[in-house]
Formats: C-alpha cells, sequence, structure tokens
C-alpha cells in the first residue's frame, strides 16, 4: 500500500506541483484547497501523514491541526507557511506538528523530512519490516545481519543504513543526495566519498549471489537489482 498524503494547500499552482512531484516519488497524494475541504477529506478517509498550508482560507492550517489532533493524535503533522517568526514556529509545536517548513522550499527538502518523519514513526510504533530478502540473502536491519545458506556477515553501522536505503528502492533508483542526507545529514565531497566506499564493500559483500547487482545511475545515484521473488 502507498503511503497516504493529506495536503492542504491553496495556492492552486504549488499544490498541484507538490502534489505531481511525491506522486513521482510514490506516495498517494489528495490535494484539498481549504482546511475545511482539509478536515472533511481528513474525517471521510485515513492518512499516513499530513502537511498543512498555515495561511488557508475557510480554516487556517492551526486550527486544522488542533482538529486532527482530537481525532487522531499520532499522525505526523508538517507545517508549510510563508512566515518565519518565532511565535509561529512555536504554536505550531504546540498543537503537535512534527516539523515546519519556510517558503520558499525546495520539493527535494520536503520529500528529505517526510521519509525523516515516516522512518522515525514507523520506528516507533513497530519493529517490524526490518527484514529484507535480498536474493538468496535475508538481511535484518535491526539486527545488522546479513544471512545466507552459506554465511551470516555482520555489517557496520554504516553499511546497514545504506542497505537499508537500497532494499527499500530494490529495482528503482536510489537517489545519491538522498541517501547522503539520510545518512551522512550533509552532502559534501568527504561524505560522497565515503558513501562511494560503503556501496563498494557492499557490492564485495552481495557478490556470493550472482543475480544481485549495485548499479551506478549517472549523475542520479544508485540502483540494487535484485530477482523478483515471485519468479
Amino acid at each position: 500500500m502507498k503511503t497516504k498524503i493529506l495536503l492542504c494547500e491553496d495556492d492552486e499552482n504549488l499544490g498541484m506541483l507538490l502534489r505531481e512531484y511525491l506522486q513521482t516519488k510514490g506516495f498517494a497524494v489528495e490535494l484539498m484547497p481549504d482546511g475545511d475541504a482539509g478536515y472533511q477529506a481528513f474525517v471521510q478517509d485515513k492518512f499516513d501523514i499530513c502537511i498543512l498550508d498555515v495561511m488557508m482560507p475557510k480554516k487556517d492550517g492551526f486550527t486544522l491541526a488542533q482538529e486532527i489532533r482530537k481525532i487522531n493524535t499520532v499522525v505526523p503533522i508538517i507545517f508549510l507557511t510563508v512566515r518565519s517568526l518565532k511565535e509561529d514556529i512555536l504554536e505550531g509545536f504546540k498543537i503537535g506538528a512534527d516539523d515546519y517548513i519556510t517558503k520558499p522550499f525546495s520539493m527535494e527538502e520536503l520529500l528529505f523530512r517526510i521519509e525523516a518523519i515516516l522512518r522515525r514513526v514507523s520506528g516507533k510504533q513497530s519493529k517490524s519490516g526490518t527484514e529484507f530478502v535480498i536474493g538468496k540473502f535475508v538481511f535484518d536491519a535491526q539486527k545488522q545481519v546479513l544471512v545466507s545458506a552459506d554465511q551470516k556477515i555482520k555489517l557496520t553501522t554504516k553499511e546497514s543504513e545504506l542497505l537499508v536505503l537500497l532494499a527499500q528502492s530494490a529495482n528503482n533508483i536510489l537517489e545519491r543526495n538522498y541517501a547522503l542526507k539520510s545518512i551522512w545529514v550533509e552532502d559534501n565531497y568527504f561524505n560522497a566519498r565515503s558513501m562511494d566506499v560503503y556501496i563498494t564493500k557492499l557490492r564485495k559483500i552481495l557478490r556470493e549471489d550472482p543475480d544481485i547487482e549495485i548499479i551506478n545511475i549517472h549523475g542520479k545515484g544508485y540502483k540494487l537489482i535484485i530477482p523478483d521473488p515471485a519468479t
């Protein structure tokens, strides 16, 4: 099932751009033009995360968030706003926001924040979803162990974190910048070289299965190629 996002944004152009971008990243997005429509959508459907513009007609983002919190105390909420006043930010977090992004912002930054919140929430809720079948290997991300019929390999924390991202996007592109910021926080020359070293290490470890490959996608990132378990 796709992660479902409630996006409330009264700027029609920005809303449509955000919806289209997030949909290309694999999310299901419901776009609502004001706070009233956003509230009606929330009570009628189940969402995994809410992205709310603060300044909206009919019902502002803060009011909508308060009403959402009365229904669901744990669903993550991100506020979007042109206002960067300390009082506004504090108000947002008092209501129970998980993050606060000041306009203008890059779509990539929003994606990083969404993914970070969802990983954090998923980790709090359960430890399930931490095992991945990668060809002839079973990867236990919780224990940082890669197991095959022939061996059991203990991975370092960085190797494990990188393999999790690759496994989560198996047979699809893992964007280089996303991986760098998710694991090393900062995208710079030294961190990029460090990530290349860990990619090389993972390639050597996974070489035991000839059907598995980590390939470079020029200018974009990496792709973990694994066989379809259904075939």
